[in-house]
This record gives structure tokens, C-alpha cells and sequence, in this order.
């Protein structure tokens, strides 16, 4: 049971904010989405050192990456959104496939890069806009694919991988982008990607929304292709008064960080 602190509250007229209650280390409910909230977030999610990968998901209760419309729009919330921005802030690039880039209408991060694997270069659906900055948006593709990126989003900065078969190896995509400065890194989907990327053995860490619904599980957060299990460990676990789980799992393998 939450403490009484915890309780929902009504700043305007239809805006509903929730208290985030630390459950896993055992804290202090505080509000998520004022100034001193979002510092919260910030340290809570800092990652422990600069070299990180993550995954970042929002997830029904039965494991479905995506809600009843098709994408994730309708198992997010606002709560999730702000630690989505906290999550980008932390990171220097958001890495993500060509699926939810058609799938979800890809915007540039305010905060970070953005990179896009793609096998074919097809990458309609994007709200990127016409002349990206290709430092900021690169795609990370075969070489087969580089007039189809052209055409698809010009003005990114193309990176050519090799590749097997039109199939990119998570390690070389993730040289790829390190040798652009990037460190730290949160990929963002899809289950095939962040499966390929598990299965490397390249995660750190999962960051997990768990929305408070039952759905077909239509998209598994990780695909449905089976792979040797990975142990891992709940470093920290918050709840929001509509029963949303926020948590981050840590490789098994990952030393403890401090409690905040």
C-alpha cells in the first residue's frame, strides 16, 4: 500500500499528475513532473559510468511492446514520457530500427543523437523532416542500401556497415557509432533489434515501463525468436498511482550501484 503522500493531485483542470513512490531501494513518493521531480529522475536513472548501453521499453502486464492501436502510443503515459526525455538526456544517441521508425513517426531527440539501423533503407513514416543534420540523424546501413536511404531521409549522415546476407552485426553497429563519440547509448526498439543487441551480449541495462493493462501479446518486448536466457537484477522498481511499473533490470554480471 502507498504511503499517503503518494496520492493523486490535480494541478489544472484535466491534467492528472501522479506521485512516483520508490519501491525497490524503499523511498519517499515525490512528483515526477515538476523541476525538483525531474532532478529525481535524473539522478535516479543516472547511468553508473559513461560507457552504458541500455534498452529503454514501455510494456503491457502480458509483455506486448505495443497497445491495441499497433504502436506503443497507447500503453505510454505522461509519467513515461517524461522519463523517456530523462532517459534521451542521459544518453548521447538513441538507437533504433527502421520498423519502429515507420512503425511510431521518428522525431530527432531534443536532447541526443539519433542513429537508424536499416537493412533495406526504406524509411517512410519518419517526421525527421528534409535535411537533417547528419551529425545529429545517421543511418546505420549495407552498402546496398544507400540509395534508398538517399531518397528515404536526405541529408542523414549515412554509415555503411558490413554486412552478411543484408543482416548487420550489433557489435559493428556499435563501433560504428562509438567511433563517433557516442558512449553512451539507449536503444529504443525494436524486439528484433534490442534482441540481436541481448544476445551480443551488449546490454547493460533494461529500462522497463510496465502499463497497468492485458493485451494480446501481438509484439514481444524482445521478439519471439528464442535465445539462451540472461540473467539479470532489479536495481530499481518505482510504481505511479495507476499502478505503472517503472523499472531498471542490470545484467546479473554488472556491479551493484549506490543507492540514491
Amino acid at each position: 500500500m502507498l504511503p499517503a503522500s503518494a496520492g493523486t493531485r490535480n494541478t489544472a483542470p484535466g491534467i492528472l499528475v501522479a506521485m512516483l513512490t520508490p519501491l525497490v531501494p524503499a523511498g519517499i513518493a515525490f512528483d515526477p513532473l515538476d523541476d525538483a521531480g525531474r532532478a529525481r529522475l535524473l539522478e535516479l536513472y543516472a547511468p553508473p559510468t559513461r560507457d552504458w548501453v541500455r534498452c529503454n521499453f514501455v510494456s503491457s502486464v502480458t509483455g506486448s511492446a505495443e497497445g491495441g492501436d499497433g504502436t506503443s502510443e497507447s500503453l505510454t503515459s505522461r509519467l513515461d514520457r517524461r522519463l523517456l526525455g530523462v532517459i534521451r538526456e542521459q544518453a548521447d544517441l538513441v538507437l533504433v530500427g527502421a520498423q519502429s521508425v515507420r512503425a511510431e513517426g521518428y522525431r530527432t531527440p531534443r536532447t541526443s543523437a539519433l542513429a537508424i539501423v536499416t537493412s533495406s533503407g526504406r524509411l517512410d513514416g519518419h517526421r525527421i523532416g528534409d535535411d537533417p543534420d547528419p551529425e545529429r540523424v545517421l543511418v546505420l546501413c549495407p552498402a546496398a542500401a544507400q540509395a534508398a536511404v538517399a531518397e528515404s531521409l536526405p541529408g542523414a549522415g549515412i554509415v555503411v556497415i558490413p554486412d552478411r546476407d543484408g543482416r548487420l552485426a550489433p557489435s559493428e553497429l556499435l563501433a560504428a557509432v562509438r567511433a563517433r563519440g557516442h558512449r553512451s547509448i539507449v536503444c529504443e526498439g525494436g524486439p528484433s533489434l534490442a534482441s540481436q543487441l541481448v544476445t551480443a551480449g551488449l546490454v547493460d541495462e533494461l529500462c522497463l515501463s510496465t502499463a497497468p493493462v492485458l493485451t494480446a501479446s501481438t509484439l514481444p518486448t524482445l521478439g519471439d525468436t528464442p535465445f539462451a536466457a540472461v540473467p539479470v537484477r532489479l536495481e530499481r522498481l518505482l510504481i505511479d498511482e495507476q499502478s505503472t511499473l517503472y523499472a531498471r533490470w542490470v545484467r546479473a554480471s554488472q556491479s551493484p550501484m549506490a543507492a540514491s
